[in-house]
């Protein structure tokens, strides 16, 4: 479920199977220029970086993002018909994968507020689903999450901590568990390790973050 996915830096997110797919990119540290689809979950520097989207981009990439990062994204020379805006809770298409979006907020901080409909995406690759939360507290939409494979922010102070991380995996029951969005930005670099240590035996785990 893990084959060929890489955590290249705090929520940055690299999938390649039949399409080479990224989820935030952020200090990109080499020139890839292979996306074939971008998925932007909020326009927060650390997840809307305009200049690693160049590094990542080539000339037939798809962006996914709210509607907000629109004319961001023509700023970056992307065609209207290159960019897919979402709203939370709706159901897409993009060059043959399916994916959701799941509202992403904060319940008890400003950061990232309901209103904003910022995102996370439920991806669906191979038959394999895959949750990238995006920047989220534990909320009523994410629990409702069923997928085989969690990326989650750990870090704290704008998201849920490594505990309530740990808590909130254990209750979806993802087969594998990923822990993202801490040790430079944010949080302590032992977040993911102590994010592991709490979640249930039957609930495996792959820290790329180290």
């Amino acid at each position: 479920m893990l084959d060929n996915i890489e955590v290249l830096y705090h929520s940055s997110i690299r999938i390649k199977r039949d399409l080479v797919i990224y989820f935030d990119p952020f200090k990109i540290n080499k020139e890839y220029n292979d996306a074939d689809i971008i998925f932007i979950t909020h326009n927060h520097y650390d997840h809307y970086s305009p200049e690693d989207i160049k590094k990542v981009r080539k000339k037939d990439t798809v962006v996914v993002a709210p509607i907000d990062l629109l004319d961001d994204l023509l700023l970056l020379l992307f065609a209207k018909e290159s960019i897919i805006l979402v709203k939370p809770d709706e159901k897409y298409n993009v060059k043959g994968i399916d994916f959701k979006t799941i509202r992403a907020y904060n319940i008890n901080k400003n950061f990232h507020l309901k209103e904003y409909n910022w995102v996370g995406y439920l991806v669906t690759i191979k038959d394999i689903i895959y949750y990238i939360a995006g920047d989220t507290d534990v909320t009523d939409e994410n629990k409702q999450v069923k997928c085989d494979v969690a990326f989650v922010p750990v870090g704290g102070t704008y998201t849920m901590d490594y505990k309530e991380a740990a808590k909130f995996v254990n209750e979806i029951k993802p087969k594998i568990a990923v822990p993202t969005h801490y040790g430079e930005v944010v949080g302590s670099k032992e977040d993911g390790k102590n994010f592991s240590r709490l979640l249930n035996s039957n609930i495996k785990y792959k820290i790329y973050i180290e």
